[in-house]
């Protein structure tokens, strides 16, 4: 990957991250993505927690990483600097820890009263549970979403840390900051947007309860339409081993499906024959590979697609046709996301280790002296 002009909708924008772990860079990638220009502030250390190697790590892409001491005055000065020329800061620290720096929203705003400071957390900035500890199994247990999810009779099964850390909360954080910064252009007064992947994933809970309170959703997990309590919602097992997903809620996908399986099914209406319904489904697809199935519904309204593992979906040819995943500096990932008509997105820099670019970057944000800085210490240059 080649350096390239900052293009997206969000050309322009100027982004501090106060770099953390797993939602917190997500949502700086995101940013980046979609073409803000991200400055992120890293630990000379780097991070305890880093779970990859740093020229792996997808997460850190598209924007350049400075390593600044925050233990020394010296060091919070360079960030307040930096947030005196930004749009948008965010952070993911347990509420108190930038204040404790000096870098919290008082003194960030009273640098740039137009600042947009966006703050994610498990819990929030407040509450009986805003200084615990936590991951995103934590937070989706409390807010209801996690007892939702798994087969009857079993237990709840972890959505992986899409639900809750990147769903509930890197997403709602990058949507608050840019409502937040259309408000900030509009008056000229920024805020403080409050990111807790516990609101968030209530957020996204709203269908299911709007369903539990009209009396159509069950608590009994696997029980309901869309958690494989309806066996024409759920996955089936192929000849070979693998999986075959069915979706056919409305009648006329579901009809689809029926002609193309070449099987009379039980009646899907009548609930007393939901399990003899599921046993055709299964029996039916164990005739078959994945492959055989996958060229007898593609392209169809059937609503019936194959299980591909993680390791083979950039491979798919409707993946390849859109470029949805793309290889650049030997990784697989991602296309930037959404897709614009008028402002493309398109990836610009690696992932870059911590402190990579520590000279340039302040150079480049019109911070002074970065040679005093880089000699005494206080901002870190990793070759």
């Amino acid at each position: 990957m080649t350096d390239q002009p900052m293009s997206g909708p969000l050309a322009g924008v100027r982004v501090v991250e106060m770099v953390g772990i797993g939602p917190g860079p997500f949502a700086g990638m995101m940013l980046a993505d979609l073409g803000a220009d991200v400055i992120r502030v890293d630990r000379p250390g780097g991070n305890a927690l880093q779970m990859s190697s740093p020229d792996k790590d997808i997460l850190s892409r598209g924007r350049p990483s400075t390593a600044i001491d925050l233990k020394d005055p010296r060091g919070v000065d360079v960030v307040l600097d930096l947030v005196e020329r930004a749009d948008i800061l965010i952070e993911g620290f347990r509420p108190g820890v930038t204040e404790r720096l000096g870098l919290g929203p008082e003194e960030c705003l009273d640098r740039n009263p137009r600042l947009v400071y966006g703050r994610m957390t498990g819990w929030g900035q407040d509450g009986p549970l805003a200084q615990s500890a936590g991951h995103d199994i934590n937070y989706i247990s409390v807010a209801g979403a996690l007892d939702t999810i798994g087969r009857a009779g079993g237990p709840p099964q972890i959505p992986l840390n899409l639900l809750g850390d990147f769903g509930g909360g890197s997403l709602y954080l990058v949507a608050g900051v840019l409502a937040a910064l259309t408000h900030a252009r509009a008056t000229g007064e920024g805020q403080v947007v409050d990111a807790a992947i516990t609101d968030g994933v209530a957020h996204l809970l709203a269908m299911p309860l709007m369903l539990q309170q009209s009396g159509s959703w069950s608590n009994d997990r696997g029980t309901n339409l869309l958690d494989s309590g309806a066996p024409f919602y759920d996955v089936y097992a192929t000849s070979d081993g693998r999986w075959m997903s069915v979706g056919g809620l409305e009648p006329q996908f579901y009809a689809a499906m029926q002609d193309l399986l070449g099987i009379d099914l039980p009646d899907r209406n009548d609930f007393a024959q939901w399990p003899a319904l599921r046993t055709a489904l299964a029996d039916v697809f164990a005739r078959r590979t994945q492959a055989e199935w996958t060229q007898i519904f593609e392209g169809t309204d059937a609503c019936v697609a194959p299980v591909i593992p993680l390791s083979e979906a950039a491979h798919h040819p409707h993946h390849l046709a859109r470029g949805t995943y793309v290889q650049r500096d030997g990784l697989v990932q991602p296309a930037p996301a959404p897709r614009f008509s008028g402002t493309p997105a398109t990836l610009t820099t690696p992932p870059a280790k911590p402190g990579a670019n520590t000279r340039e970057a302040l150079t480049a944000w019109g911070v002074g002296d970065v040679d005093t800085l880089l000699s005494d210490g206080v901002a870190v240059q990793n070759d």
